[in-house]
């Protein structure tokens, strides 16, 4: 099926290269503009719903707002809890009839701005711009998604087809284990043929995700002699701690950041006498004199990096210039769990010409592949690996995300809405 697939989709990109749209999908698109108004006001209702990631009733509420809207068009739609990995939990809506291919589309509930956060209402400003906490991040993806649906049900087109959604509790701030907080996501990539996100990308309208750079955690922790500082050096005393973190950073500068698309950051270190690491919290304490030789040092920070071969091969550096060790010093450097990449496979280029060449077909231009430099992981990521094809950023686009300036373009609503619903269309008639 799934490679039947990608080589039927290459035949669909030559028939549908058509300047005019068919009647169902001019129905399609006229049914999105006709319910544009009520797509706002759903949004501004969600936008007004705090769900930061740690407030459980919150993401909860949100879901028991689109729960209904799913089962209206006929998907079997559940909430299901998170309890085993400490988060609020996931939506998830099947619709599977057993014709055409397998999609998943991929939202998430849950914002950076918690239950405390000032920034808390929808605000609509000039020019049809609305500010709200998860506005493209990613209230206005969701909206998308369900709008999309909306219009396909309208055109006839949607009681037979095969979707699932999954739009996750804790996009934001991901539950541990992640094989237990992306199960139901990892489920649905085993089951679909196709993924295609709703994150907000770069924020703009004329571009979309193909290939997004995975990103893991890693602890570096050294040990040295403890001893006056008039006795560094020595054979007995060492190098000390701080000594031996600064050769490892600096090696890491020098042999890995000519990597392509690759990016690895400390972003904390802490070094002395003694060190107190509290990971859970992103601090600790530290103790130490100017007259001690440093005995303990750690630094923690994250790899970014294109392809799973690009990890492997960081870390397995990593781990040799961490191993090389100055005078009575030892060295040990972790990685932890993350989220994986998503390379720019051939698939999720074909993908994505289906896609621009729609929205050209819609008279709004093509649509070109974001820069893996210009974005973040995101669920998607945990997708590809499954899948024939994979496109992710087709969310509503703004500005300021994370940030209590984050902002959307109501304007783009209808349009990028308009986009995603032909999309599927489309595929159904591979």
């Amino acid at each position: 099926m799934k490679k039947f697939l990608f080589f039927t989709l290459c035949s669909l990109l030559t028939s549908s290269a058509m300047a005019a749209l068919s009647s169902t999908e001019t129905r399609i698109v006229n049914h999105i503009d006709n319910t544009n108004p009520q797509a706002v006001e759903l949004l501004e209702h969600i936008v007004n719903i705090n769900s930061g990631t740690m407030n459980f009733a919150g993401v909860r509420n949100v879901a028991n707002v689109l729960i209904p809207e799913f089962k209206k068009l006929g998907f079997k739609a559940h909430f299901e809890e998170g309890t085993t990995f400490n988060r609020a939990g996931h939506l998830i809506a099947e619709l599977q009839s057993g014709k055409g291919p397998k999609i998943l589309l991929i939202g998430h509930l849950d914002t950076v701005f918690e239950a405390d956060s000032p920034f808390q209402q929808f605000e609509l400003l000039d020019n049809n711009q609305a500010k709200g906490p998860g506005i493209s991040d990613m209230k206005g993806g969701d909206i998308i998604i369900l709008q999309s649906l909306k219009a396909l049900k309208d055109a006839g087109e949607l009681a037979d087809m095969n979707i699932k959604v999954v739009m996750t509790g804790d996009e934001e701030l991901s539950g541990r284990p992640l094989a237990l907080s992306k199960k139901a996501l990892i489920d649905a990539a085993e089951w679909a043929d196709i993924a295609i996100g709703f994150e907000g990308g770069d924020g703009k309208a004329v571009t979309a995700n193909i290939s997004r750079r995975g990103t893991v955690d890693w602890t570096l922790t050294v040990k040295g002699n403890a001893a006056h500082s008039s006795q560094v050096f020595s054979d007995e005393v060492g190098a000390g701690a701080i000594y031996e973190v600064s050769r490892i950073l600096h090696r890491f500068y020098q042999e890995l950041r000519s990597e392509s698309l690759l990016t690895f950051n400390p972003g904390r270190i802490m070094g002395g006498t003694t060190v107190e690491h509290d990971k859970a919290n992103n601090s600790g304490s530290v103790f130490g004199k100017n007259n001690v030789v440093a005995q303990s040092a750690i630094v923690t920070g994250d790899i970014r990096s294109l392809s799973l071969q690009q990890l492997t091969r960081v870390e397995n550096k990593m781990r040799s210039i961490v191993a090389e060790h100055l005078p009575q010093t030892e060295a040990d450097i972790s990685f932890g769990e993350g989220y994986p990449p998503m390379a720019p496979s051939e698939g999720n280029k074909k993908l994505l010409s289906l896609y621009s060449r729609i929205s050209q077909d819609l008279g709004q231009g093509e649509v070109v592949a974001v820069n893996p430099l210009d974005a973040g992981a995101a669920d998607v990521s945990f997708t590809a690996e499954f899948v024939d094809m994979a496109i992710d950023g087709l969310g509503l686009s703004g500005s300021g995300g994370h940030t209590v300036e984050e902002r959307a373009d109501l304007n783009a609503l209808s349009a990028q809405t308009k986009r995603a619903a032909l999309l599927l269309y489309r595929l159904k008639y591979r």
